[in-house]
């Protein structure tokens, strides 16, 4: 083995880009978003070089996003049988690209963009082929990441994304503020895969106005999204500091999971990030049909969603 491999980081090529006081890197291996910081300030709770990702920090789901039941489904006449990387609860999970070598296509002269891409072939798991290409961009109002994906097979091919970043306010989550624009939440039965849906409304988990996290455990996914505008919708963490971030999600975009990490290992990493996950399908999509996209073969899909930064009472918004 060449001197080159044996000392590469975990995560492979780093690829940092930057603008201003913002910084981010995304690695080779799963075109995960290890990094982002904003005038040295962390916004992610993620991962050194010399680390692997581990609980999908920074990760990118497709192509499904969350739990899959026994690994199984059918799909357009085809049949996928996904191994069972979550064997203690007898799903598979997080998709298949997670991690892969992503290539680099194209980065910006200034060193504030960059594109990865990579291509899932037919497989057990997934018998389609699939391309994907994920942009990462660092502007004046913060990071955001646009990803496409394209059908190269000869007939419909199921598609769901998601994306896995832990945000930090630099305080425990039990001191922090939350606002998810929500109405309803999927419960789950004890292998994390969804029951039924109902509404937040005089529950634990109604963040529809910004509350205090406390000690509430969530490993929830949210749905009936109130969208902004401009069609983003935008759930926001704020600090005792008034740190604040957001994790904002286009159309297309129609569930968000919220973790509160009270089962990560080692246990000093709890509760002192939270990952929002943006995702265009919940668990068990691929058996549920809900929320599934059908990909035409060589029509792209494609959807944004991104991270913003501020400070109660001014900065970036």
């Amino acid at each position: 083995m060449s001197a080159s491999l044996t000392t590469a980081p975990p995560s492979g090529i780093q690829h940092e880009i930057s603008l201003g006081d913002q910084r981010a890197v995304i690695t080779e291996v799963g075109a995960t978003l290890r990094s982002y910081a904003v005038d040295g300030v962390d916004v992610l709770d993620g991962f050194e070089a010399g680390e692997m990702s581990s609980a999908g920090r920074g990760q990118i789901l497709a192509p499904w996003p969350n739990r899959l039941e026994d690994g199984r489904y059918t799909r357009y006449g085809k049949e996928g049988r996904a191994a069972l990387d979550e064997p203690e609860r007898r799903n598979a999970i997080h998709g298949l690209v997670r991690w892969l070598p992503w290539r680099l296509g194209s980065k910006t002269e200034g060193g504030e963009a960059v594109t990865l891409g990579c291509v899932v072939q037919p497989q057990p798991a997934y018998p389609w082929r699939l391309e994907l290409q994920v942009a990462y961009e660092l502007a004046a109002d913060g990071l955001s990441i646009t990803a496409t994906a394209t059908n190269r097979s000869d007939g419909p091919a199921p598609f769901g994304i998601g994306f896995h970043p832990y945000i930090t306010v630099g305080a425990p989550l039990d001191e922090a503020f939350l606002t998810v624009p929500a109405g309803r939440r999927m419960a789950t039965d004890d292998r994390g895969l969804p029951t039924i849906h109902e509404a937040v409304d005089g529950t634990p988990f109604d963040f529809r106005t910004r509350r205090p996290i406390g000690a509430t455990v969530m490993d929830t996914c949210f749905t009936d999204l109130v969208r902004d505008d401009d069609g983003a919708v935008r759930a926001s963490v704020e600090g005792p500091g008034g740190q604040i971030a957001s994790v904002w999600a286009g159309r297309g975009f129609d569930y968000l999971m919220i973790y509160t990490g009270d089962t990560l290992e080692p246990a000093l990493r709890r509760r002192r990030g939270i990952a929002i996950e943006p995702m265009t399908c919940p668990a068990n999509a691929f058996r549920s049909g809900l929320g599934v996209l059908r990909l035409q073969p060589d029509r792209p899909w494609t959807g944004a969603w991104g991270i913003t930064t501020g400070i109660e009472g001014g900065g970036r918004a």
